[in-house]
């Protein structure tokens, strides 16, 4: 019997929106087979507790349109044919070296549906990056509404490492009245969120996070740094406060990573955090399926 292929592409109906779907069947992740099917069904399940955290929330993405194994490219405006029903932003921009509709301004898609999580999906865009800013409803930037830490090792520095200096991390941000929120970032560290009690400039989060980390390196300078370069950060975890300045974005917690592996951005419980600063063994970076489990089990430990 002649092997049936799948079509190239099918049409999908989306809480009321009609989205053509093409290459389910395209491999996204050569190392594990990963298709591109897998990824918008993981995406379709995530979606409950993904889309609460895109909110508002201008999303600069990642695409793979050939797969892990070839070129990626970064998106911050919107493409061409982008259906007329996805919400957007237009936010100015200085000295921005990325092509725009208009000079000085950037047009992002707000993730706020099913439908349009799909359409960037289907588009390869593996990874979800946001702002710490939101927007409002007169469809303008606010004030940052959360700080966040990117705990990023240096070799030899792993995961086990940054657990241990997330634990330090965590009390100096209580310190200050702030209540840490564990993430992996899918790729070699971990991202430390903490809700402010009111908005703020990013310009004032920016320099409350770096005050952070330079109070931390002062402290264990032989663990950690808040210095950018790269030379110093061996062994070392290096604690980048600069993720909260107005124009730079963080992986979205529960967003795909474009690695060799589908990992993922996965909130977890500090019971985790300790466990893995005691035991090297004991945590690393989860893939979707994983991820899929531990919501279903606990729940959205990032709410």
């Amino acid at each position: 019997m002649a092997k049936q292929h799948e079509p190239e592409e099918v049409f999908v109906d989306v809480e009321g929106r009609t989205l053509k779907i093409s290459n389910l069947g395209k491999v996204l992740y050569p190392r594990t087979g990963t298709t591109k099917g897998e990824v918008l069904s993981y995406y379709a399940k995530i979606a409950p507790v993904l889309l609460p955290h895109l909110k508002d929330r201008a999303v600069t993405r990642i695409r793979w349109p050939h797969g892990t194994d070839d070129m990626s490219f970064f998106e911050k405006n919107i493409p061409g044919g982008t259906p007329s029903w996805v919400h957007t932003v237009t936010v100015p921009t200085t000295g921005s070296r990325t092509a725009s509709r208009e000079e000085g301004t950037l047009t992002f898609p707000i993730v706020d549906d099913l439908a349009t999580l799909t359409w960037l999906v289907n588009l390869a865009a593996l990874e979800l990056h946001v702002h710490q800013w939101t927007v409002g409803r007169n469809g303008r930037p606010r004030g940052a509404d959360r700080l966040v830490i990117d705990l990023d090792p240096g070799e030899p520095a792993g995961l086990h490492e940054c657990c241990g200096v997330a634990l330090l991390v965590a009390e100096a941000l209580e310190e200050r009245g702030l209540v840490a929120k564990p993430v992996t970032s899918g790729s070699k560290g971990l991202h430390l969120y903490a809700e402010l009690a009111q908005r703020m400039p990013s310009e004032e989060s920016t320099a409350l996070a770096k005050e952070v980390a330079e109070e931390l390196e002062k402290a264990h300078p032989k663990l950690l740094t808040a210095t950018m370069t790269k030379s110093r950060r061996a062994g070392k975890v290096f604690l980048d406060w600069s993720q909260n300045s107005g124009s730079k974005t963080t992986i979205s917690p529960y967003s795909l990573r474009g690695k060799e592996r589908p990992y993922v951005a996965t909130p977890l419980g500090w019971d985790e955090v300790e466990e893995g600063a005691e035991d090297p063994d004991a945590l690393e970076q989860l893939r979707y399926e994983q991820v899929l489990e531990r919501v279903e089990e606990y729940g959205d430990l990032f709410e």
